[in-house]
């Protein structure tokens, strides 16, 4: 088969549907990922035999195992594109005082599923995915996370969500040199707001339609990482018409630029011996 293969996860409405179209388009094969499966089937049916879907929850790594396994054979052994997009507003809020205890009296710990979604499942998704793009004819692939405005500033409404994001943000600028040395390059989108699933029905009713991001400058955004093969470890904002490149904050002195930058051959040489808890 010569069509190029993507995962993208969340692939049943918003972002997710939107890039799953226009790559089937431009004639991709897409692996669909969601947890709606009912919508997920059908929207798959209609787009024909250059889709597959699978339902899964992202947060399962035994479930993103198997999503991978199932592409990897499905594409006819190649896998150039994961589209990290699944993601989930804050379960539970850390801000507020809804405590609930066990039978003993000891507080229930706060659910965490948003950073399960949010993170985890992509930092899983990622060691997943570069197992198989290594095997391509031409080693080699391209990750595409999709953070958040709320991973750049703070989104006071949704601390955890906020934390999610950001962490997307330090692992994408993180892993970026270090992926590109094997052919595979990651990169991170920031959305603004774009009308999604992800926000509740009534908001996006009531939306000042001046501040929504239209689809089409995320087409835009996908579209530069995919055709640029020098781009890894960047972090795009994507702003109404508009994506701007988001770099890490200035180094205050010379000291933080040397841990950052120089010193990589000094904890190459520490992190030789286990570390030690």
């Amino acid at each position: 088969m010569s069509q190029p293969v993507a995962i993208i996860t969340g692939a049943s409405s918003g972002i997710g549907l939107a890039v799953t179209k226009h790559l089937v388009a431009d004639g991709w094969r897409v692996v669909m990922a969601d947890i709606t499966e009912e919508s997920g089937k059908a929207i798959a049916a209609e787009l024909g035999d250059q889709v597959l879907f699978c339902a899964i929850d992202v947060s399962s790594y035994p479930q993103q195992a198997d999503l991978f396994k199932k592409a990897f054979s499905w594409g006819g052994d190649r896998l150039e594109l994961f589209a990290a997009n699944a993601g989930i507003a804050d379960t539970q809020f850390l801000h507020e005082n809804d405590y609930h205890c066990d039978e003993d009296g000891t507080v229930l710990p706060l659910s965490l599923k948003t950073m399960d979604v949010n993170f985890t499942a992509v930092v899983q998704g990622i060691w997943l995915f570069k197992h198989y793009a290594r095997q391509n004819k031409v080693p080699g692939g391209k990750v595409i996370i999709t953070s958040s405005a709320a991973g750049l500033y703070q989104m006071g409404t949704n601390p955890i969500y906020t934390a999610s994001k950001h962490a997307l943000i330090g692992l994408t600028r993180a892993l970026g040199p270090l992926f590109d040395q094997q052919n595979i390059q990651v990169n991170a989108i920031c959305p603004a707001f774009v009308l999604t699933g992800l926000c509740p029905k009534d908001i996006r009713d009531r939306f000042p339609k001046e501040h929504v991001t239209p689809m089409s400058t995320i087409i835009k955004a996908y579209e530069t990482f995919i055709n640029d093969d020098s781009l890894s470890g960047q972090t795009v904002e994507v702003s109404l018409n508009q994506l701007y490149f988001r770099t890490q904050p200035d180094y205050p002195n010379e000291s933080q630029r040397w841990l950052a930058e120089d010193s990589t051959s000094f904890w190459e040489e520490a992190y030789k011996e286990p570390v030690q808890s």
